[in-house]
């Protein structure tokens, strides 16, 4: 077997380094996650004093690209959420996924398996939602994880990555979706806040106004995002930002799913940072929190510890 820098031996079916992460008393493990269709993810896994098995939390954030160096900036540079769930007892990793497909998932239908000359065969490639169900069943099978006691915080995309999850997925304790970017899961129609780039034919997005509740709901196709949310088991907290244009998207996903009797609770904070409950460190490494961040992350790990334990 191959060595790796440290001079131990790797498996290359199982490649799992052990990094310090400067600063902190837990290290991260990177690891390589073997996804549906063979192609691998990484992610870093941090986990608690003591003895396991430890619940878990993923963490992701924003549409995917990137691979191991995303992850090792994020521990580095997004780490302050992930020392606030490691002192509460949770193990907690950073994710990465495939690159999010314009339209894929409404576009794309749900995912067929099936068998040819004795080998896989979809109907369409995995999203990158899937890659993140891939990587909770891996992560179920440690034997320092409880399988049974897993939870998301999504950011953004990996907030409607969460409801997606959640719709077709019952593997998961509970779920954070946090200023959660749904508007492919509820099915929206823009308005003329949104643009396509003829060089591309694809959507520019990045000046949509969805700030109104009920601008939302008039522009959402009900059938189709009730239908998905009637699907949902995993008990949810959504979380909005005050000011962000996309917050009717982020309190019309709570109210839908209130409406439909869901296990739901909402909360809001007024913050300038898109993405507050992931603090970002400064140029000395530290992190850059402020009492407003401390408050949202509280109630996250408040909210987990009641459906984690």
């Amino acid at each position: 077997m191959p060595e790796s820098s440290s001079g131990t031996m790797l498996d290359p079916e199982s490649i799992e380094i052990v990094e310090p992460v400067p600063g902190s008393r837990y290290p991260a493990h990177l690891i390589y996650v073997e996804t549906w269709d063979g192609l691998y993810a990484p992610i870093g896994l941090r986990l608690p004093s003591g003895d396991g098995p430890f619940p878990v939390v993923l963490l992701a954030s924003g549409n995917g690209g990137g691979g191991m160096t995303w992850i090792r900036e994020a521990i580095r540079n997004q780490g302050h959420i992930m020392e606030r769930l490691l002192d509460a007892g949770f193990a907690c990793t950073w994710i990465r996924y495939r690159t999010e497909v314009e339209l894929g998932y409404n576009l794309g239908g749900e995912l067929v398996r099936d068998m040819r000359q004795g080998r896989e065969l979809f109907n369409r490639s995995p999203l990158e939602y899937e890659d993140e169900i891939a990587i909770i069943e891996h992560l179920k099978s440690r034997p320092d994880i409880d399988g049974d006691r897993v939870g998301l915080i999504g950011m953004s995309h990996g907030g409607e990555m969460a409801l997606k999850i959640a719709s077709e997925y019952h593997g998961v304790a509970a779920a954070v979706a946090s200023e959660p970017a749904a508007h492919e899961f509820l099915a929206l129609d823009p308005d003329d806040t949104v643009s396509v780039d003829d060089s591309t034919g694809l959507r520019n997005i990045e000046n949509m106004q969805m700030s109104e509740v009920e601008k939302v709901l008039d522009r959402i196709d009900n059938g189709i995002a009730m239908g998905r949310i009637a699907t949902i088991d995993t008990p949810m907290l959504v979380m909005g930002r005050e000011t962000d244009h996309l917050q009717g998207i982020f309190r019309a996903t709570y109210e839908l799913m209130e409406k439909a009797g869901k296990d739901v609770e909402w909360v809001s904070y007024d913050h300038p940072l898109h993405g507050y409950v992931f603090p970002l460190s400064g140029p000395d490494g530290e992190p850059e929190v402020d009492d407003t961040q401390e408050e949202a992350i509280d109630h996250v790990i408040s909210y987990l510890k009641r459906h984690l334990g």
